[in-house]
């Protein structure tokens, strides 16, 4: 880690300098990679790296600009061996003081801007680790030729159901057909 962001994964802005940015190199040990993987049901969590800056944006707001970089290991969504990803992802946000919590119970509608949040005291940079890997994990991993294979199972003397079969205007066509033909079978 760099001298400024040594051991700081949770950083208090009000000792931080408001003219200059503040550096964050966070490199991952053994402990975190851990229980960011624990956190997000990863397999594995290899070099785990956050660097960017934080800085003043006027008075009621500070910026985040960083990269994120990670070796994740999931579960196939087929087969669930190990699959390995390397994941490099630019990382926004921009805390600020004129945030509007949304009362409880009460229907939100998604911001356009999405890196916008509330400003606190603190800023729990391994928090937003976590949420950014997780954002950009694949959703569905798959082994190198995996594939799906499709099972059907039915009682004995019953024909087995398809995916054909369950759609509802499945069979529309052929019923045209031998409205339009009724000599063809």
């Amino acid at each position: 880690m760099s001298d400024n962001a040594a051991d700081q994964l949770v950083v208090r802005l009000a000792d931080l300098p408001t003219r200059k940015p503040y550096r964050i190199d966070i490199r991952g040990d053994r402990n975190s990679c851990a229980a960011v993987a624990h956190t997000l049901d990863l397999l594995d969590l290899r070099k785990l790296s956050f660097h960017g800056t934080l800085k003043a944006k006027g008075k009621s707001a500070w910026g985040l600009e960083a990269t994120l970089g990670a070796t994740v290991v999931q579960a196939c969504s087929v087969t669930l061996a190990p699959v390995t990803t390397r994941i490099d992802t630019d990382v926004q946000r921009l805390f600020t003081s004129d945030w509007q919590e949304p009362e409880s119970g009460e229907e939100v509608e998604m911001p356009e801007d999405d890196t916008v949040e509330p400003l606190h005291a603190e800023i729990d940079l391994m928090a937003i680790v976590s949420e950014s890997l997780g954002l950009a994990l694949p959703d569905y991993p798959r082994a190198e030729g995996a594939e799906l294979e499709i099972s059907t199972f039915a009682a004995p003397d019953v024909t087995p159901m398809g995916d054909d079969d369950v759609k509802p205007f499945a069979g529309l066509a052929d019923l045209k057909a031998k409205l339009e033909n009724p000599d063809t079978k």
